[in-house]
């Protein structure tokens, strides 16, 4: 199952001349599936939104997308509170949580988003029950979570983390989550998690805003067993053409825990 990971495009405050090498990229590698883990727009605003609708039409793969915080209005309260899905339900996807089953594996989304709190996300004993069920038949296949905000920080990382972000985690381990793929801090981070280690975290750096922490552009392409997974890295620097920065491999060990080679 080749998976392309894609996050953080933030219309609205974007790199405008990346857009059509992104978009190349992606259909050149002709991935099985595009995950796009949240945060499409700046503002929640239409106009963003056209534009994010817009770039989702040219990618020939099919796309799993979930919600970022930045996806439900900051500057309208009303729409916020009320409905804060409205614009991203028209323009991106009406179901917060899609799930994708193939030949190899088992793909599933996940609404992080926090309506009263604008950073922080949270995440329901209702959807890890949900997610638990997806998988239930998944037998050897992979088992993928998709969402925005990630479940673990590294001591670099000033954010909060997300409430229920530990618990939802052992119960996304002792559910079978091969892999969990998320965004929101613009880095990318790519090894297996401290309080699940068989589990590989595997988080994307923004794909084309320019509200850059540390690093270029960056996309990941999953190729991937439910025993190995290679991750290559590709970035864009001033040129804008999106070349592989790095690849690392991981395998999955004689205990469950996944481990670089």
């Amino acid at each position: 199952m080749r998976i392309l990971h894609l996050s953080d495009l933030h219309f609205g405050r974007d790199r405008p001349e990346l857009e059509g090498p992104l978009v190349q990229a992606v259909n050149t590698l002709a991935p099985d599936l595009v995950a796009v883990s949240g945060d499409f727009t700046q503002r929640a605003r239409v106009g963003q939104f056209e534009r994010a609708q817009a770039f989702l039409s040219q990618l020939t793969p099919p796309t799993l997308s979930v919600p970022g915080n930045h996806d439900t209005p900051l500057d309208n309260l009303f729409l916020r509170f009320l409905r804060p899905f409205h614009r991203y339900k028209r323009h991106i996807d009406r179901n917060l949580e899609p799930t994708i089953e193939t030949d190899e594996a088992v793909i599933a989304g996940v609404n992080t988003v926090n309506r009263f709190s604008w950073q922080r996300g949270r995440l329901s004993k209702h959807t890890i029950r949900e997610i638990g069920r997806a998988f239930e038949g998944a037998g050897k296949r992979l088992r993928v979570v998709v969402l925005h905000h990630p479940l673990e920080h590294g001591p670099e990382v000033e954010k909060r983390l997300m409430r229920g972000a530990h618990k939802a985690l052992v119960a996304l381990d002792e559910a079978g989550a091969d892999v969990v793929l998320s965004g929101h801090l613009h880095n990318t981070v790519t090894r297996p998690f401290t309080v699940a280690p068989g589990c590989l975290f595997v988080q994307a750096g923004t794909g084309l805003s320019n509200r850059l922490r540390g690093e270029d552009n960056t996309f990941n392409l999953l190729t991937a067993t439910p025993d190995k997974i290679v991750i290559d890295t590709f970035s864009a620097g001033e040129d804008a053409a999106f070349e592989v920065q790095g690849r690392v491999t991981f395998m999955r060990g004689e205990a469950g825990a996944w481990a670089e080679t």
